[in-house]
């Protein structure tokens, strides 16, 4: 992966010094980043199957309390134009495998013409054009995870196994923005793209794409209205029944409004899918017993207290893995966001959970959690 990056970076360099031979080529490419420090305590119950005396197995509910400081990320970015074309390098450094096991990766590598407003086309290794916070990144985002559903079904820890890919696939996007007004604010945006279908740094696996689609409207400034469609497949899955490779239908859609000004941020999503899922993240084993269905909500309210300083939150979110009450997951959330200065921030948050999936009656628990973030 390293020489991968040193001869990505390296024939980028090139490029722009043959096409921009009246600058030098590093006078277009701007270096940044950012790190995300994380503390989080829980004292939820989980689920633990034993076996008894007799030799069946149980399923029971034990307290997982915990408490820990995480590194929760750190991304370097090399950001660049070329003549009509911005382009991006960006890799990602987690602890997402656990303690001694860090994982790092390219996570975009895209470049993008960018001469007309109304068409920009874009291909490489990039966002998917599906949801209003799925391409946000995570300090804009405000809170210690993407919603519970985004991350689910909108290619993150994803519903079909599919490994964490930050929302991204590898693939060709086309969006733009039209009809301006008098003051020259456009009034609706669309983007529709083709993808791979198969996450980050993966080839196609079943000669399929996934074709990604969004509208949204903005009839007054801040406000944007949305819809969202999604369909495509996951290759190389097995299915338990047959032990056959198989792929796995992905039928999507997404609802979504915002109203984000002046510091007030409102925005609320509600997400559907169809498709069988993985038994885990990271696995290509079909898991029947979720149902081909799930579905999930969030609604959240950002608001300052003392402008560009303090900013209050309060979140509530649900997803349903089989979209059944009987194994939702709803949260209730509540925080703070403090400013240090716009490169340094302080955000806390505490919420109630009830996980019904927990078996016997410990569905409720409490969350904390904490993050100092910085800019560079």
């Amino acid at each position: 992966m390293r020489k991968l990056l040193i001869m990505a970076f390296v024939a980028i360099a090139l490029v722009a010094n043959a096409q921009e031979n009246t600058k030098k080529w590093y006078d277009n490419i701007k270096f940044s980043g950012y790190s995300m420090l994380q503390f989080q305590a829980t004292d939820k119950y989980s689920n633990k199957t034993i076996t008894k005396e007799d030799g069946t197995k149980e399923t029971i509910a034990v307290k997982d309390a915990d408490n820990a400081f995480n590194l929760r990320l750190a991304r370097f970015m090399l950001d660049g134009k070329i003549s009509d074309f911005d382009w991006r390098v960006q890799i990602q450094g987690t602890n997402a495998k656990g303690a001694g096991e860090p994982t790092v990766q390219l996570v975009d590598l895209y470049a993008e013409w960018v001469r007309y407003k109304e068409a920009r086309i874009k291909v490489g290794q990039f966002k998917r054009a599906f949801t209003f916070e799925n391409p946000m990144n995570p300090i804009t985002q405000g809170w210690y995870s993407y919603a519970n559903v985004v991350n689910a079904l909108s290619g993150f820890g994803d519903r079909t196994g599919e490994k964490s890919s930050g929302g991204r696939d590898i693939g060709l996007q086309v969006q733009g923005d039209l009809f301006p007004n008098a003051q020259g604010r456009r009034l609706l945006h669309y983007q529709v793209g083709v993808y791979n279908g198969e996450g980050i740094n993966t080839k196609e696996k079943d000669e399929r794409k996934d074709f990604i689609g969004g509208v949204w409207v903005m009839p007054i400034a801040g406000l944007r209205l949305g819809v969202f469609g999604w369909t495509g497949s996951r290759g190389g899955m097995t299915d338990p029944r047959t032990g056959q490779t198989v792929s796995m239908e992905k039928n999507r859609y997404a609802l979504s409004a915002e109203y984000d000004k002046n510091e007030y941020t409102f925005r609320a999503e509600y997400l559907h899918s169809q498709g069988w899922g993985a038994d885990k993240v990271g696995s290509t084993t079909i898991d029947y017993s979720k149902g081909d269905k799930a579905d999930g909500l969030y609604a959240l309210g950002i608001v300052p207290v003392i402008k560009s300083k303090l900013h209050a939150k309060a979140r509530y979110q649900l997803y349903r893995d089989n979209k059944d009450w009987k194994r939702s997951k709803t949260m209730y959330e509540v925080g703070a966001n403090y400013f240090f200065n716009k490169n340094l921030q302080l955000n806390v948050e505490y919420a109630r959970v009830n996980d019904r999936s927990i078996v016997c009656d410990k569905h409720n628990y409490n969350f904390f959690d904490a993050e100092l973030d910085f800019r560079f």
